[in-house]
């Protein structure tokens, strides 16, 4: 796993991969300001007018709740575009992997597995579908976990392992259905859930470092696609089942 996390970092700065890693840093900039920008109004909102609009939809009983949660926003929304960029950075590079999937992926089976056949092309609309998901359902765990993090630094760790979790799970489908039909993609990971979700942990951890982090889908798609294919080994019969499902 090391080792596959090892070439994974040294071919992500190789001259096949900079084109895409310029233009996937790129991508991700311009979404995580935007999406930055939009929760800090979206806080900023609700620490001022939506705990009053909530409160007249939940009734009088919830006040001291709903006072609670607006003073943990308003701290929130203090933060701004820097605690939106830090975690909604999972969230963006799930979205982004899903477009270079494929690109990443043919440079580095090309370069590390000439003599096996290459994978199939995952459809645009299949890769993006799976992308939307993840970064919604990482959107939805951070956010239910924001308090723990304000109160406690429990937060942080539920984030990292929800980041491993999420992340892992992700890149390697996607890397899988390369290969596999998508049912079957599924069905590997979770046969291999404990492998997989401690290759999450090297995306979590690459996720976590500023700057950097603008480059984890293309590590983690690296990543990955060593990865099935050390689980899987050179199995090219898969290719065909691959074809026939789509």
């Amino acid at each position: 796993m090391l080792d596959a996390a090892i070439k994974a970092l040294s071919q992500m700065i190789s001259p096949p991969m900079r084109s895409i890693l310029w233009r996937s840093i790129g991508l991700a900039l311009v979404l995580i300001t935007v999406l930055a920008i939009g929760l800090q109004r979206l806080l900023s909102w609700f620490a001022t007018s939506g705990e009053v609009w909530l409160e007249g939809l939940l009734g009088p009983g919830w006040h001291s709740s709903l006072e609670i949660l607006s003073w943990i926003v308003s701290i929130a929304a203090g933060l701004g575009v820097v605690f939106g960029g830090i975690f909604l950075m999972p969230a963006i590079t799930s979205l982004v992997a899903s477009l270079f999937v494929d690109d990443v992926a043919n440079i580095v089976e090309r370069e590390h597995y000439p003599a096996e056949r290459p994978g199939t092309a995952l459809p645009f609309t299949q890769a993006m579908f799976e992308g939307i998901k993840t970064a919604l359902l990482t959107i939805v765990v951070y956010l239910a976990a924001l308090p723990l993090v304000l109160f406690a630094g429990a937060g942080f760790l539920i984030f990292f392992l929800a980041a491993a979790w999420l992340l892992g799970r992700e890149y390697f489908e996607l890397a899988a259905m390369r290969f596999r039909p998508p049912e079957g993609a599924k069905a590997m990971r979770r046969d291999n859930a404990a492998t997989i979700f401690t290759a999450g942990l090297f995306i979590a951890a690459f996720v976590s470092i500023p700057i950097v982090n603008l480059a984890t889908p293309i590590f983690g798609m690296a990543f990955m696609v060593h990865m099935h294919k050390r689980l899987s080994g050179p199995r090219p019969e898969l290719i065909e089942p691959a074809r026939q499902a789509r």
